[in-house]
């Protein structure tokens, strides 16, 4: 991965900065000499969005090993609130819909200022949690700029055993050294702890949904899940396929809410399986509009 570099935009009347690295895949040798990327290839990219407590650095080196795995680039970033991105302002409460705004005015800026499908190849989306959430409204909303979304841990909508858990995550913030823990991936933890935590909790968050956005999206889906998720039950990947037919759904055995961090392996294969099935996906010559 990349040295972390810095890119700012306009967000909701201000100037925030997100610290954003690329990932370049480690290529194999040919017999010739050369290498698996011959002159002029241009690999799939993969846009990596984190979860509700996650950063560009929380990733650790995962998205280096399936950039290996699958031959493709990386983009990685923290949302502002998080990692070294501009925080939260103090008195600031994100709102009911913050998900979709990170779709529908975030990403699209972002992607603009970094050149993300210039050339009308799209990107895939490899969203955790929240980060799932955000790639399927993107996608949805903007059916000619993404290739394809892997939706991991996804929420479709509120359940109670998210609020339970997010609920124990705030108890374990006030007593225990969780905040020492998060302070190692965000330069302002309570800035990415509460921002999430309190919208979660928010009593007008019990009836969001994106489940009549998932009506819109054509392109590939894949919708995966741990089958000891402790912040979702399997309706949320099931409630994917029930709306998005061509859709598919892996299932990981003794894995929780982060596939990433408990079955890396299987997640990687599922993915590379499911772009290399794809290959045509990322062909276009539109973009965001």
């Amino acid at each position: 991965m990349s040295e972390a570099a810095f890119v700012d935009l306009e967000a909701d009347g201000r100037t925030i900065s997100l610290e954003y690295a690329w990932v370049e895949p480690a290529y194999a040798p040919l017999a010739d000499g050369g290498t698996m990327r011959r002159e002029g290839a241009d690999p799939p990219l993969v846009v990596f969005l984190h979860e509700g407590l996650g950063s560009l650095s929380m990733w650790k080196d995962y998205p280096q090993r399936l950039c290996d795995a699958c031959g493709c680039r990386g983009l990685v970033f923290s949302r502002a609130g998080y990692g070294r991105s501009t925080p939260r302002r103090p008195e600031e409460r994100w709102p009911v819909d913050f998900m979709h705004r990170e779709a529908l005015r975030v990403l699209p800026r972002l992607f603009d200022r970094l050149g993300v499908g210039a050339k009308g190849n799209r990107p895939w989306l490899l969203g955790h949690s929240d980060g799932g959430s955000i790639a399927l409204i993107f996608a949805a909303a903007f059916p000619d700029a993404a290739a394809g979304v892997i939706a991991v841990a996804p929420h479709i909508f509120v359940e109670d055993v998210s609020i339970a858990s997010i609920a124990a995550a705030r108890d374990a913030y006030r007593a225990t050294d969780l905040r020492t823990r998060l302070a190692r991936y965000h330069a302002d933890p309570d800035s990415a702890f509460f921002g999430w935590n309190d919208v979660w909790l928010d009593p007008a968050f019990r009836d969001w949904s994106i489940e009549p956005v998932l009506d819109r999206l054509q392109c590939p889906i894949l919708a995966v899940q741990g089958e000891d998720d402790e912040y979702g039950t399997l309706a949320q990947v099931t409630g994917i396929h029930a709306r998005v037919r061509h859709s598919e759904i892996v299932v990981l055995a003794d894995c929780g809410h982060s596939p990433h961090r408990d079955q890396p392996e299987a997640l990687t294969r599922a993915v590379a399986d499911f772009i290399a099935r794809h290959p045509k996906a990322r062909a276009n010559e539109g973009g965001v509009s």
